[in-house]
């Protein structure tokens, strides 16, 4: 028991780092959540009523908080401050004096604007961690624009190549640069902080959305950059390799990697095609990636003959990588899911959701996951500010002057 003990606090190797989070909507968040995760104390810093926009995300039929806000705010706290008045803005200084990192994914310029600008903050603290997200970095041209996910999905490309091959474009499902923006920034706090165990100084880490979405272009680049190719929508299949995409089978869609020759024949061999190993069009992975289209419609029409666990199990049994086309809810009640920890209870009544998403990491084999609800608006303010010594007159009058504010529901 003692050792399992062990092993669950040293699973938190962020145990004791102190996170101002400016931010808000999903980048920034997403960043907080991975700190706290791995054992940071995360203190979102918002304005008051109306808090983090994510707050307002809501689908018909949510009551309370969020569920989209939770999910990637739960275990937080929240301090609500205007940072517009003298009293919010020298509370911030007073917190960042004992803070390790502070994270905002504002316009570039507006914390300057606010007079909190990385500067001053690390006047106070030289020993912060600035790390600032912004929409197209904080050099060049487009600097002073805003960001947000779907424009720079399409900036950085990324909706040029999504889509099916007749052209038609599609935005992927998922927030790509919020999210690749969000583990960037906590990558780059993480670097930082080893940087200050070595010498006691802190920095300030940049990234943006674009760095984010250009990032995932990697083979798409090298296409370009070594034949001038352009890379252009291809439904589900591959660039490089084929086949290498989903199929259709009589009761639905299964993945399957012909990543290299000895799995394009085992694939041959399963689907009772073994003339087609020697057949010049798909003798190489070459030959296969030029005739792709024939290809994949000779696979089609046989896959069709079965059921998606038909040919998952005899595919897989040959030790070619294949896998269903899973809905959400089908990727979420999947008992793998559950068993890396990725799924976990969770019950937050203010929103009525029961579980949510846990850490991607894990150490020690145990998930440092942090649990718990996610925060009202200026939920901890009080708090906050007597952990951060301010005496009960200097809160009392903060929030009389409106510079500070505490969530009637807490107090």
């Amino acid at each position: 028991m003692k050792n399992q003990e062990d092993r669950k606090k040293r699973a938190a190797p962020l145990e004791g780092l102190r996170v101002l989070e400016l931010s808000r909507i999903m980048a920034g968040p997403v960043c907080g959540l991975l700190l706290s995760d791995m054992g940071a104390d995360v203190t979102k810093v918002e304005r008051f009523p109306g808090g983090d926009d994510a707050r307002g995300y809501r689908r018909p039929g949510d009551k309370g908080l969020g569920p989209a806000f939770v999910m990637i705010n739960r275990g937080k706290r929240s301090i609500a401050l205007d940072l517009a008045t003298e009293g919010g803005k020298a509370t911030l200084l007073r917190l960042v004096k004992s803070a390790d990192v502070v994270t905002e994914n504002f316009r570039v310029g507006t914390m300057e604007k606010l007079g909190l600008s990385y500067d001053v903050l690390a006047r106070e603290n030289p020993a912060l961690i600035y790390c600032g997200i912004s929409g197209y970095g904080r050099t060049g041209p487009l600097a002073s624009q805003g960001g947000f996910d779907l424009i720079l999905q399409a900036f950085a490309g990324l909706i040029s190549v999504t889509g099916d091959e007749s052209g038609k474009l599609s935005k992927p499902g998922i927030s790509v640069a919020d999210v690749n923006a969000g583990i960037l920034a906590a990558l780059g706090i993480l670097a930082a902080y080893i940087e200050r165990l070595k010498t006691g100084h802190g920095q300030r880490v940049d990234t943006s959305l674009l760095q984010a979405g250009l990032q995932q272009t990697y083979w798409l680049a090298a296409a370009y950059f070594s034949n001038g190719i352009v890379g252009r929508p291809l439904g589900t299949a591959h660039p490089l390799i084929a086949p290498y995409q989903t199929f259709e089978c009589a009761d639905g869609e299964i993945a399957i990697g012909g990543a290299n020759q000895k799995n394009w024949e085992r694939i041959a061999e399963v689907l009772q095609r073994p003339e087609w190993i020697g057949d010049l069009r798909f003798l190489d992975g070459a030959n296969r990636l030029a005739n792709r289209h024939e290809l994949v419609a000779l696979m089609t029409a046989q896959l069709r003959e079965g059921t998606r666990m038909h040919w998952i199990e005899r595919l897989s049994a040959a030790g070619v990588p294949v896998g269903p086309v899973n809905t959400i809810d089908e990727a979420l009640n999947h008992p793998q899911s559950r068993a890396i920890g990725m799924v976990v209870d969770n019950r937050d009544e203010r929103a009525g959701v029961g579980s949510t998403l846990g850490c991607p990491l894990h150490f020690n084999q145990v998930s440092p996951m942090r649990g718990g609800k996610a925060p009202l608006v200026g939920e901890h303010t009080i708090s906050t500010l007597q952990s951060g010594g301010f005496s009960e007159a200097e809160i009392r009058n903060l929030l009389a002057d409106g510079a500070a504010f505490q969530s009637e529901v807490a107090a």
